[in-house]
């Protein structure tokens, strides 16, 4: 794929990129080296103070980076704006509670024959960064704002169609008062994640993405000896049972469906409703999702998006298409409307079987699986009918089936009667295909730390 911007509510390229040569790479690792020294002598206040900053920046360019955001990946206008205000917000919870989570860890001194020990949390060095188009901003912004805190400079290997986002967090810590080099975009193409990762330099890597992706950077760092956090798909299950408000859980899940035109790792993809409310459910729900409004992403009133590339609506469309070939139904939706951009509409189909690819695989675009539960015994079998395991969700009113479900499914997150969503305080990851590791929370910010044990005698 070029480094390039295409808007993707037309198809028009509007500005490309070289990618970088081997002495601007050098160059690049050199300075996250250097900047490694740096900030390691600086102390929380300070790093919080420019984390802080780049909060302010945040919040006072929100109108020009939303847009920008919406013309690289056809994100709507509304859901760019609240993408940057919630990376506001994430710089502001690191910075305030960072010192809290990296203070140094008491041990039992007695039971180690010392007369202190403790775990001392300190940075690894310069860790890789390579991050998806469908939350430009936040899915860096969730390793970049713990990691600046621990010290360790970020090296941004974005997706090659948002190159002009990961330029504006290039500059954007540079300009909150981080040392050069504590945050760099590398504007290269995935054949060079490799080499990048293999230089003694860079002491670590993160990767949000595709299954395939996450397990090519794994098997490169397991040769180097080097940690990894993957954060990867998910065919999250979004379980209705009978005691559930079923119009709070249907409008959540049309939100869960479709928001940023569905493309989200954590999205609802499989709703599994109990018998006993499905028709129910399945009628109201098809109805608000055929309401949606699919149109221009810079217009406020458009729902709907296109999908960032013409590779995404083209998967989604041969999903479905599966799927119907195979016997399915669609109860709305379904078909690649006429018309420039990467329009696909809010779908709904039921009568899904195992021999179809949208059982299997992870959906990618506004498209909703509905299947039917025949008890209670059968949803959460369903729910965990899938090699994902990143979010979930359940509807229900009863203090047992929570609990069951709560223990019983297989995933990184569980969400009772709401829609799964990544919060600052909460740790976010999977399980399964979904992957390994925590971002966020006090456990995000320690996978990238030496946790050195200290024993005085």
């Amino acid at each position: 794929m070029a480094i390039a911007t295409t808007n993707p509510a037309t198809g028009e390229m509007l500005k490309s990129f070289d990618p970088m040569g081997e002495k601007q790479i050098e160059r690049i690792l050199a300075d996250a080296a250097a900047a490694a020294v740096t900030l390691r002598a600086t102390s929380f206040d300070e790093r919080a103070a420019w984390l802080r900053e780049a909060a302010l920046l945040l919040e006072g360019e929100v109108v020009e980076v939303a847009r920008l955001v919406t013309m690289e990946m056809g994100k709507p206008i509304g859901e760019a704006k609240a993408e940057v205000t919630k990376c506001a917000a994430a710089c502001r919870y690191f910075a305030t509670h960072a010192e809290e989570f990296l203070a140094d860890q008491p041990a039992d001194a007695h039971a180690v024959g010392a007369s202190r020990a403790y775990t001392r949390f300190e940075p690894l060095g310069p860790v890789l960064a390579v991050m998806p188009w469908n939350f430009p901003l936040w899915q860096v912004m969730r390793f970049a704002a713990p990691n600046l805190m621990v010290g360790n400079p970020g090296l941004l290997k974005h997706a090659s169609n948002v190159p002009q986002t990961a330029l504006y967090l290039d500059e954007l810590f540079e300009r909150s008062g981080f040392p050069p080099g504590a945050f760099q975009a590398l504007l290269v193409g995935s054949d060079a994640i490799e080499n990048i990762l293999l230089d003694p330099r860079v002491r670590a890597a993160t990767l949000t993405g595709s299954t395939p992706a996450g397990r090519a950077v794994a098997a490169a760092a397991g040769r180097a000896l080097k940690k990894t956090v993957l954060e990867l798909g998910g065919s999250d299950p979004f379980v209705v049972l009978p005691s559930a408000d079923l119009d709070a859980a249907v409008a959540t899940a049309v939100k869960a469906r479709c928001q940023n035109s569905g493309q989200s790792c954590i999205a609802a993809k499989r709703f599994i409703v109990h018998g006993e409310v499905y028709e129910t459910f399945a009628r109201a729900f098809t109805d608000r999702m055929a309401a949606l409004v699919v149109g221009d992403p810079l217009d406020h009133a458009t729902d709907v998006g296109p999908l960032a590339t013409e590779q995404v609506r083209d998967d989604v469309a041969a999903q479905v298409d599966d799927a119907v070939a195979r016997g399915a139904t669609v109860l709305t939706g379904g078909r690649v409307p006429d018309g420039p951009g990467w329009f696909y509409p809010p779908t709904v189909v039921t009568d899904i079987t195992r021999d179809m690819r949208m059982f299997g695989e992870e959906v990618f675009g506004p498209v909703a699986g509905l299947y039917r539960a025949s008890s209670v015994d059968e949803a959460l079998e369903l729910a965990n009918a899938t090699e994902f395991g990143l979010g979930s969700n359940v509807w229900t009113n009863d203090p047992g089936e929570r609990e069951r479900f709560v223990n019983g499914l297989d995933a990184g997150q569980v969400f009772v009667n709401g829609m799964t969503t990544s919060y600052p305080a909460l740790p976010f990851g999977g399980v399964g295909d979904s992957g390994y590791g925590r971002e966020l929370s006090s456990l995000g910010i320690r996978e990238f730390c030496n946790a050195k044990a200290v024993w005085i005698g």
